[in-house]
């Protein structure tokens, strides 16, 4: 048995059509109330200069929208964190353009689009909106990768004493990837986790584990959003609810996580 790690959760952000805040997202989820649906809605992420904003795709924006809202419930400056980005494919839109353009004519890939289409391209602009100069991390892991973002930021925050911004965000595949790829939404959710922290919202009990069969990482009959498995998370703090939840973060490795308040 792995020893516990134990961290607390002093901030929360989420951003997708349905939710565009936690306020909302809490109520919903907590109470029932009917979830706010805007199918064009675009992130404001007003901590981005207005240069990087109109430049910045979908992706960015949600992941840092997300990210500016976890750091203003834990009152927290956005540049003093370190920070780790998960996401399970990163841009699909931008990789499906890019192979659709490298097909028919390569000498037109867009500079602008091939510079936004690396997997640490929201943690680049979070760094350029923030000012943070602190320990960056990307992460992928399927459809794990919220999970994987949780252990890696949880074990930094622990080892490094010190509290971690944690963004996991997807958006909706499209093109010939769609039918490999499960995501048909944006999605984006933010935590920033501190150890031993006294103004702690909540408080997760994780230990390492064994999931009995590994989870497709491409499934075509999947829906949703890969950065979404969060929801059982968000739902017990909405409802302030104590128990236990089991999240993969791997093909074969999951957290056993006990909530407390």
């Amino acid at each position: 048995m792995s020893p516990a790690l134990t961290i607390g959760i002093e901030g929360i952000g989420v951003w997708s059509p349905e939710f565009p805040d936690w306020p909302v997202a809490r109520a919903a989820l907590g109470e029932g109330a009917k979830a706010a649906v805007d199918p064009a809605a675009r992130p404001p992420a007003a901590i981005l200069p207005a240069g990087e904003r109109r430049r910045a795709p979908e992706s960015v924006l949600i992941a840092v929208e997300a990210a500016q809202q976890a750091c203003a419930m834990a009152r927290r400056d956005p540049g003093d964190l370190a920070h780790v980005f998960a996401s399970a494919c990163g841009d699909i839109a931008i990789n499906d353009y890019l192979c659709a353009t490298l097909a028919r004519a390569p000498n037109e890939v867009s500079p602008t689009k091939f510079h936004n289409s690396v997997h640490n391209a929201p943690a680049g602009y979070w760094t350029i909106a923030s000012g943070c100069m602190r320990a960056s991390t990307a992460v992928s892991a399927g459809v794990a990768c919220f999970g994987a973002g949780l252990f890696e930021a949880t074990v930094r925050a622990r080892v490094e004493s010190e509290p971690v911004l944690l963004v996991a965000s997807d958006v909706a595949a499209c093109g010939p990837l769609r039918d490999v790829i499960p995501s048909r939404r944006a999605f984006a959710v933010a935590l920033v986790l501190a150890p031993q922290s006294p103004r702690a919202l909540a408080r997760l009990h994780m230990q390492a584990g064994e999931v009995a069969s590994a989870p497709p990482l491409l499934h075509a009959s999947a829906n949703g959003n890969p950065a979404a498995a969060c929801l059982p998370l968000l739902a017990a703090l909405a409802r302030r609810e104590p128990g236990r939840l089991q999240m993969a973060a791997g093909p074969a490795f999951s957290l056993d996580m006990e909530i407390s308040f």
